[in-house]
């Protein structure tokens, strides 16, 4: 026979394993949470010393991943694992280049299924380094900030970015999935980003990813296809700002959201 003191701790006992199920759960989600983080930081501090092959290996999806993605201009997306990686194989570690680049004001949220994360970032940071004057003879002007360092033209630059990131858990540890840079502006160090809008613009579309060894310009290996449906600008004197990339919001399954 139950009784009443039976039943009400009957209750009890359920309300509390409920509780136990949603703090369990609301763990899982805080420690995917920072782990989400932990890769996108880990991608940065790479980028800023040309650690690529890490990238490659500890943070992008696997070889074979559905959907892998990578897009940074207007040009078109990179759709394979081979062209999204290709941007950082054989990236050259310069002598006398300095990159650091740093994040903030992420916005991260984990699908309710565990299985995938979205997060958008703001970027600020610098970009230097030395050019060999037969270099810097075919280099736009704009490009250099001023001045000369052994003979050789310095180019110095600040440069703001925002980023866009999907992830995917894979055996237990989280990739980047989807990876989308937006370049927000950019200038050297003897203009501000207002005046020097439209040369940044002409360097956007130009596919230049980097300066290497000796200030070499580098290029974006060849896109897959003019995938854009969706174009975004730098900074431009005659256009306003836009809310893009949207900031995610909490999401069920990667079907209840967007790319």
């Amino acid at each position: 026979m139950t009784t009443v003191d039976d039943t009400s701790l009957i209750q009890r006992l359920a309300e509390l394993e409920e509780r136990v199920s949603a703090a369990e759960l609301a763990a899982t989600r805080a420690g995917d949470r920072g782990a989400v983080e932990n890769v996108f930081n880990r991608y940065m501090h790479y980028h800023n010393a040309y650690e690529d092959e890490r990238i490659i290996s500890e943070l992008w999806a696997k070889p074979g991943t559905e959907g892998i993605r990578s897009r940074y201009n207007n040009v078109g997306e990179y759709s394979t694992y081979e062209s999204v990686t290709a941007y950082h194989r054989g990236r050259p570690r310069p002598i006398g280049k300095l990159l650091f680049h740093y994040t903030t004001t992420p916005v991260v949220e984990v699908s309710a299924d565990g299985t995938t994360a979205k997060g958008i970032w703001i970027m600020a940071g610098l970009e230097s380094g030395l050019m060999d004057p037969e270099i810097a003879k075919e280099a736009p002007d704009y490009v250099f900030s001023g001045g000369e360092v052994d003979g050789k033209p310095v180019w110095a630059h600040w440069v703001w970015c925002k980023y866009g990131v999907d992830f995917i858990k894979q055996g237990g540890e989280w990739r980047i999935w989807h990876f989308r840079c937006y370049e927000v502006a950019r200038a050297p160090f003897n203009r501000d980003w207002i005046s020097f809008a439209a040369d940044n613009q002409h360097s956007h579309d130009s596919q230049l990813a980097w300066f290497g060894d000796d200030g070499k310009p580098v290029f974006l290996p060849p896109v897959d296809g003019p995938i854009v449906t969706k174009k975004y600008m730098p900074y431009a004197n005659d256009t306003a700002q836009a809310l893009d990339p949207e900031p995610p919001a909490p999401y069920g399954t990667f079907e209840d959201t967007f790319r």
